[in-house]
This record gives C-alpha cells, sequence and structure tokens, in this order.
C-alpha cells in the first residue's frame, strides 16, 4: 500500500463542489482522511477565493491509475481538462505525494514542485499528517510549514468539516 496526499481546490462553487470532490474520494480510496478546509484568494489571477483542503489516503493502484482516478473526480465535479490553467477552477485535485516516491517528466513531478511554497497545500497537509517527511527534504510538514507560516499569507479556516460528510453520506 502506498500512502498519497492530495491537494483539493475550487472557486467555482466550492462550497458544493469540494464536499463532491472529497464524496468521490471516499468512494475511490475507503478510509481517506481530510484536512480542515480553508478559504484563500486566487494565486496567480484575480479571481473569487478558493476552498482548499488536503486529502490523505492508502491505495494498492499505480501511479498512473491514482492520476487517472483524480481526473475523473475532476471531470465529475465540472473540470474540462482544456481549462486556462491560471484561471477560475470548478476543480482542482493535485497530487501531492505518492509515498516516497520522487519522479520528474516533462508534464509531471513528484513531489509537487511547489508544495513547500503554496501555504493552501502545506498548511493542510502538515495539519494532516504533521511528521510526514518530504521525499527531497528528509524535514516533517510541520517544520516546513513552521518555515512558510512565518510569511504572509491568508488561510482562512472554514466551518466546512469534510471528515463529518462521510456519516451524511457525501
Amino acid at each position: 500500500m502506498t500512502r498519497i496526499f492530495v491537494a483539493i481546490g475550487g472557486n467555482i462553487e466550492p462550497q458544493q463542489r469540494v464536499p463532491r470532490a472529497a464524496g468521490e474520494l471516499r468512494r475511490r480510496f475507503p478510509g481517506v482522511r481530510f484536512s480542515s478546509c480553508y478559504r484563500n484568494p486566487a494565486h496567480g489571477f484575480a479571481g473569487a477565493d478558493f476552498y482548499n483542503a488536503v486529502a490523505e489516503a492508502e491505495t494498492a493502484l499505480e501511479l498512473s491509475a491514482v492520476q487517472a482516478q483524480l481526473q475523473e473526480v475532476e471531470a465529475l465535479c465540472g473540470r474540462a481538462r482544456t481549462d486556462a490553467k491560471w484561471a477560475p477552477r470548478a476543480m482542482d485535485l493535485d497530487l501531492l505525494l505518492f509515498g516516497d516516491l520522487v519522479v520528474k517528466t516533462e508534464r509531471f513531478e513528484l513531489p509537487r514542485p511547489d508544495l513547500l511554497r503554496r501555504a493552501y497545500m502545506l498548511g493542510p497537509l502538515a495539519e494532516l499528517a504533521p511528521q510526514q517527511r518530504h521525499p527531497l527534504t528528509g524535514r516533517t510538514m510541520s517544520e516546513h510549514w513552521h518555515e512558510l507560516a512565518a510569511q504572509p499569507h491568508v488561510l482562512d479556516a472554514l466551518a466546512l468539516d469534510l471528515n463529518a460528510q462521510q456519516s451524511a453520506g457525501s
């Protein structure tokens, strides 16, 4: 089994789409856990605030199968593969870590290269798995978060509990 971490984000109807994505992840990855959900400003473009969280799961699937599952969930939540990169997003699921795998291709890189620079990824990951070590630095997510948290950023906790959605059926 491989431990994976997935960033969840969206700024188009996020109050409906983020819980839907969580429900879809729950169906595909039984036992998945979620960080708190946060609101932060759009990064890289002007737009509505994003809702963000991180999911942690164990899977026996290969990397390519996990990526395919994440793309299916994005599509179910309204994401088109042709959506512009720096634009409003119905749903964005980014694989942050796939075990300790380190890989770099033209289209994909693990660990996610901007993980240590983006509060909306690192904060929820450090909350969910503070002792998880970064495969390249060997330092814990808690240590990395402590450094990044000292820099100015906006990351507001929301009352939306994605773990509680499990008992509600989605």
